[in-house]
């Protein structure tokens, strides 16, 4: 598979969940599934980064269940899923010598993740009678699935 639609689709990962899409690829660059050496990326492949990452990954799929979670629309939010996108994109192509591409990519498919996610979950609660904690799960094990297949896709 093109390495430009896995940098999209950990993109998308990151639109729905901000951290788990580096925490993939985290643990992607420490098991070297990718080689992020001499990049700007290199610390990601670092042994702690995974754990400290996958932590917070952990908090933020319990956070995003508390009602006091502002929407991933709002611009903090927002920014900081495509900036994760662009990263994650840019490490998975860097081997390749493209990451720029990849970057470009990862920020697109965040942009995709974090409304598309947005609309799917809103349509979908409201086809469930307005309950979100099953919707919400749904949309996590999406994205951690998602993540995982991306990770070792690669290659």
């Amino acid at each position: 598979m093109s390495l430009y639609i896995l940098a999209l689709l950990i993109g998308v990962v990151a639109g729905l969940r901000a951290m788990t899409a580096p925490a993939a690829i985290s643990w992607a660059a420490y098991l070297g599934w990718i080689n992020l050496d001499g990049s700007w990326l290199a610390f990601l492949g670092h042994w702690i980064a995974p754990w400290v990452l996958t932590l917070l990954a952990i908090a933020e799929l319990v956070t995003d269940q508390l009602p006091s979670t502002p929407s991933r629309k709002v611009p903090v939010q927002f920014a900081t899923r495509v900036f994760m996108g662009a990263v994650c994109g840019a490490a998975l192509c860097f081997a390749g010598g493209a990451w720029i591409g990849g970057l470009i990519a990862g920020a697109i498919g965040a942009v995709i993740g974090t409304l598309g996610g947005y609309e799917a979950r809103k349509r979908l609660v409201a086809a469930t009678g307005g309950w979100d904690l099953p919707i919400a799960l749904l949309e996590d094990a999406v994205a951690i699935v998602g993540a995982i297949w991306i990770v070792t896709s690669i290659g």
